[in-house]
């Protein structure tokens, strides 16, 4: 098959699909272009022929199925694949470079599938060379994964305690991070918004705030899950039973999280940072663009997804034993949504957002 063939599927061309094939830039298209295209190297087997990374752009390369090679990859913390922006990322980043080193990434499917009949035959008639786990996930799971498969990288923000080869960016440290720049900024009385059982974030929290010798007060904990959805109502319901709000900055677990409690503060009439300043963790892309902008922990996504994808790779060609561990580190993206409790105290709040 050649580039032309993919381009005439997908509506694009040539150089397009060219571009997003062969280069690690994620802007050479739309995210709706470059998953259509993908979508077409997946169903139809295509590996690249490796005479064809050589030849100038927009040419008609030709791509051979090859002895096919596959992985997968399972959402362990997500319900649904496409509609996670953190871990779809990571997925988007492994196929990338899975691709590259002439594999497909032959399935994707989230914890929940896995009950579906049709999930089993999926597994049981595409059987992949590996699989990359995003995300920490259940016993259940596990017992799963290792029926299932033979070699397996996990990624995400929690260490886990397994065989398993990891690729992460630590959560915990993450944590710690967020509330001591809270801290810096002269807030003393830190809320949390996001999941509480087996979270490496929620403890780093705790750890934090005793360290800092700061209060732990239980009413300014909203334990909700890591979406907007459950940010939005968590927030929504602690503003409701809060009769005096003290919390001046809220650390929430992830951006998700983050931007349906800012809502739901900005609902109930408060402003976000004037009245409570906001901190969270991820750097998803649309953090940049809520106002106000999201102040938040960057986790280098891209980077997880290509260095799962290397990691699980070496895995299947080289067959190591001893299991590996990779931590990526993160950084501050400092924006709009926190600011110092001093600049809280001086401000007056602009009409637009009374």
């Amino acid at each position: 098959m050649t580039l032309k063939e993919i381009a005439r599927q997908a509506g694009v061309s040539i150089s397009t699909v060219s571009r997003v094939i062969n280069h690690s830039n994620t802007k050479v298209a739309s995210q709706e272009v470059q998953d259509r295209i993908w979508k077409i190297v997946r169903e139809n087997n295509y590996v690249p022929n490796s005479t064809a990374r050589s030849l100038k752009l927009g040419t008609t390369e030709e791509y051979e199925p090859k002895r096919t090679r596959t992985i997968g990859c399972i959402f362990a913390r997500s319900s649904d694949t496409t509609n996670d922006p953190f871990f779809t990322q990571i997925a988007r980043s492994i196929e990338r470079e899975a691709f590259r080193q002439g594999y497909i990434l032959k399935y994707s499917f989230s914890a929940i599938d896995i009950n579906n009949p049709s999930t089993f035959s999926l597994i049981a008639n595409h059987q992949v060379n590996g699989v990359a786990v995003l995300g920490r996930f259940d016993k259940n799971l596990l017992n799963f994964i290792k029926k299932q498969y033979k070699h397996v990288v996990y990624t995400g923000l929690n260490t886990i305690d397994t065989g398993f080869d990891q690729v992460i960016c630590d959560g915990y440290q993450a944590s710690i991070a967020a509330v001591k720049h809270l801290y810096k900024l002269g807030h003393r009385r830190i809320g949390y918004v996001g999941e509480k059982s087996k979270e490496l974030r929620y403890q780093g929290y705790m750890d934090t705030m005793k360290e800092l010798g700061l209060p732990l007060n239980r009413e300014d904990i909203v334990i909700t899950q890591l979406s907007s959805d459950g940010g939005y109502n968590g927030m929504k319901k602690f503003l409701k039973e809060t009769d005096s709000i003290g919390v001046t900055a809220f650390f929430c677990a992830n951006d998700l999280t983050a931007i349906g409690a800012m809502k739901a503060i900005k609902e109930n009439g408060l402003s976000v940072p004037y009245d409570i300043a906001i901190m969270s963790i991820d750097d998803i892309d649309t953090a940049q663009y809520v106002s106000p902008m999201l102040s938040t922990i960057h986790v280098p996504m891209d980077e997880l997804g290509k260095m799962t994808a290397k990691i699980l790779i070496d895995r299947i060609e080289n067959g190591k034993n001893l299991p590996m561990k990779i931590e990526l580190p993160f950084s501050f993206a400092l924006r709009e949504s926190c600011i110092s409790r001093e600049a809280q105290t001086k401000h007056k709040k602009p009409e637009s957002q009374v």
